[in-house]
Parts: structure tokens; C-alpha cells; sequence
């Protein structure tokens, strides 16, 4: 096995720990830090600490970090920090938990996160910046825009779509071939059919 790469999480809350996990638990990558808005400068977050804010985000690849994988659960915050994250010239890393399944026809786009006991299915499709949390499924030909998320046991029927910064909350679920547009949320536990 090759020597992990360094990565940064950006974002040290629920998600960036549970982000940490993954990584930790998939060994390609090894977490020099976090960067975080709430959290000072020192701070010591599961082992790994805070270098600083996100404002320090361009000065990563001076500091020989090549990669960062953006762990904030707010769709517009995510697609800003990873814009300038690629304009720094940093690879958004997409993370697959050992225990989430991948089709192989899949399409996962960069900086994703396919959360633990998460299923993206036949020739279903992830936009850059796509969050798909714990049990969450994405069943065959369904798609996820750019930045798009789905909480905890979220559901999308075959052949659905999410628009760009959607997000289907916890337990929420799409039937088959529905679409839901660009910024929409559905509350947890609710329907689309």
C-alpha cells in the first residue's frame, strides 16, 4: 500500500468528525488538520488539530498540503469553499466509507462524501461537492447536482434528481423519476412523488 496523502478537512463540526472517521478508517489519506471557523487556532478536535480558520484555505499548498475535502453541511458555504479550495489549486478528495457501497457504473464527482451504510447505485451520478450521509440510498440512474445532499436515511427512487444545493433531510424520500429543483429542502421524513 502507498503512503497516505496529506488532507485537510475544512469544517470540524458533526460532519468534519464523522469525515475524520472515514478517513481514518479508509487509510489512503492521512489528516494533518482541520480548518474552522468556530473552533480557535490549537484546539485539539478526535486528535487532530485546528491550524486555524478557513480563511487560511489558500495558504494549504505552501504548507505541502495537495488535498482537502470540504465537511460543511450547508450546501451554499460547501460550493464556496470548495470554489476557492480549486482556484488554490487543491484536489477536492471524494471519500467512500469502507462500509458504504459504489456501483461500479457509478459516477462520483469530486469532493463527495458516500457516508457509512450509504448505497449510490447503477449508473447513478454524484455532482462535485455531493453529500450522501449515513444509510442514505441513491438507486440506479439517479442524480445528485452539484452540491446537492442527502441526510441521514434519505431516499431516491430510481431514475430522480436533485438540483444543485437540494437537500433531501433525514428520513425525506423521492419516488421514482421525480425531480427536484436547484436550492429546494424537504423536510425530514417527507415525500416527493
Amino acid at each position: 500500500m502507498s503512503q497516505p496523502m496529506p488532507l485537510v478537512i475544512v469544517g470540524a463540526g458533526g460532519h468534519g468528525r464523522s469525515v475524520l472517521e472515514l478517513v481514518r478508517l479508509d487509510g489512503r489519506y492521512d489528516v494533518q488538520a482541520f480548518l474552522d471557523d468556530q473552533q480557535p487556532a490549537g484546539t485539539d478536535v478526535m486528535g487532530v488539530p485546528v491550524w486555524g480558520p478557513t480563511a487560511l484555505l489558500e495558504q494549504l499548498p505552501a504548507r505541502g498540503v495537495p488535498s482537502v475535502h470540504v465537511a460543511i453541511g450547508h450546501n451554499r458555504t460547501r460550493q464556496t469553499l470548495c470554489a476557492r479550495a480549486r482556484a488554490a489549486g487543491l484536489e477536492l478528495a471524494t471519500l467512500v466509507h469502507p462500509r458504504a457501497f459504489a456501483s461500479p457504473s457509478a459516477v462520483l464527482g469530486a469532493g463527495t462524501a458516500l457516508m457509512a451504510c450509504a448505497v449510490l447505485g447503477t449508473q447513478a451520478r454524484l455532482g462535485e461537492g455531493a453529500i450522501v450521509n449515513v444509510g442514505a440510498v441513491v438507486d440506479h440512474h439517479a442524480q445528485v447536482a452539484n452540491f446537492g445532499h442527502l441526510g441521514a436515511n434519505a431516499t431516491m427512487a430510481g431514475g430522480s434528481t436533485i438540483g444543485e444545493r437540494a437537500w433531501l433531510q433525514a428520513g425525506a424520500a423521492l419516488g421514482y423519476g421525480v425531480h427536484l429543483p436547484d436550492d429546494t429542502i424537504v423536510a425530514p421524513g417527507e415525500g416527493r412523488s
